[in-house]
């Protein structure tokens, strides 16, 4: 007899239903709805990712192969795939990308997603910035035009460094340059941000130092200065050179009048320089190297969620249905940093990934799960037989000399409780 729920339905308990159900009525998603909820939706694209399912068919089939184990779920039925299909091609997917703000805030306000990696003397906000381009059909998904004959949409990242989950997320087409996306981004005096070269805008650069804002970024090779000032460089260092050095290219000058910093470090593994730009003048050379190898993360949050979600081939063809694919991605790859945080077991995301996707009807204890996910559950005791002696029933009566009439008092009945 199972104790316990599904892994799949101890997963979804993070997500209150009055909270679910405030956000679908701020949304108003579930208007002219017709039995078919939005936690219905939700449930079903979480099983797509967690399960890896490729298609309407594989979420309904999946779904169906397991109704008797639904109600634990809160889904009465499994949904058709032409109900799925036009519930993501309809409802705004608005609903999870604030369903992933408030549960990241909440999982934030547990600390319960882990620490920095990388340790650093300095209590600046580190954050990196980037972008991934999804590729797409052009027949399939004509709106989403890049190239000739090729379409796809970018998913710019801000990553905090705390718990190396988003701190901003914005979806576009892929022919949308990263900087205009930079610019939307609203950020704290103090805070530090580590990008790549792509992202090199002085007018940029001079908003951000303005504001108090901290950038480490790759310096392009055709940028034209002048070195104002040659610092020491660290001994026994990969550090080449530390030049404080001024813009002179003419419009360059009139964008960012402001002094900046030129760091060039050795990478001794690929046997090449790479020329740092920074506009913090404070830190030690080996200080803005770390900043910026550090920016690595983002790059493998990038293939831990196109790896272990489907965020590569779409369920559906339209903008809204897309949209709504890739926010429950996120809520899903915060459900597995939260378990990776967790676990005890030393296991790396993709595995903790796959074992969950073989498990998730499975009905143990979450947390014992993670931490030791090959151990069999523990066996039920068989409830234990109580007999009690009661007079016979069905016995024939044996007369007395008055008359009256008794049963056996011998005979008794085994009678279990």
């Amino acid at each position: 007899m199972a104790t316990v729920a599904s892994l799949f339905s101890q997963l979804l308990r993070h997500f209150p239903r009055t909270e679910f159900a405030a956000l679908v009525k701020e949304h108003r998603a579930e208007r002219h709805a017709k039995g078919f909820t939005c936690w219905d939706q939700f449930v079903a694209m979480l099983f797509c990712h967690l399960a890896r399912a490729d298609s309407l068919r594989e979420i309904c089939g999946g779904l169906s192969c397991c109704l008797g184990k639904l109600t634990h779920l809160g889904v009465g039925k499994a949904p058709k795939r032409s109900t799925l299909s036009y519930a993501n091609e309809h409802r705004p997917a608005a609903l999870y990308e604030s369903l992933f703000w408030a549960a990241l805030d909440r999982f934030r306000g547990q600390g319960s997603l882990g620490a920095r990696k990388a340790r650093f003397r300095f209590k600046n906000k580190l954050q990196s910035l980037d972008s991934t381009t999804i590729s797409l059909c052009l027949s399939l998904f004509p709106w989403a035009d890049f190239r000739r004959a090729k379409g796809g949409v970018k998913v710019h990242v801000m990553l905090d460094h705390d718990d190396y989950m988003p701190s901003f997320v914005l979806i576009t087409k892929a022919r949308r340059h990263d900087v205009k996306a930079a610019r939307m981004i609203k950020l704290t005096p103090g805070s530090i941000v580590a990008m790549d070269r792509a992202y090199n805008d002085f007018r940029l650069f001079a908003k951000w130092t303005d504001e108090g804002v901290f950038f480490v970024t790759r310096m392009k090779e055709n940028t034209v200065y002048e070195v104002v000032e040659e610092r020491d460089v660290p001994k026994k260092r990969n550090i080449l050179r530390d030049q404080i050095i001024r813009l002179s290219g003419a419009e360059a000058v009139a964008k960012c009048p402001h002094p900046l910093r030129r760091v060039v470090v050795w990478d001794a593994e690929r046997e090449r320089e790479i020329v740092l730009l920074t506009n913090h003048l404070g830190f030690g050379a080996t200080t803005i190297a770390a900043i910026y190898k550090d920016r690595w993360q983002i790059e493998l949050f990038f293939k831990a969620l196109k790896q272990n979600l489907k965020v590569k081939t779409f369920v559906g063809t339209t903008e809204n249905a897309l949209r709504i694919q890739i926010w429950t991605a996120l809520i899903a790859m915060l459900l597995l940093k939260w378990l990776h945080h967790l676990s005890k077991a030393s296991w790396s995301l993709s595995n903790l990934a796959a074992m969950l996707r073989m498990n998730l009807f499975t009905y143990r204890d979450l947390g014992a799960w993670i931490d030791d996910p090959f151990d069999t559950p523990p066996e039920v005791p068989e409830p234990a037989q109580l007999t009690l002696s009661l007079p016979g029933f069905g016995q024939p009566a044996i007369p007395t000399k008055r008359g009256t009439s008794t049963r056996k008092p011998v005979a008794t009945a085994a009678c279990t409780l």
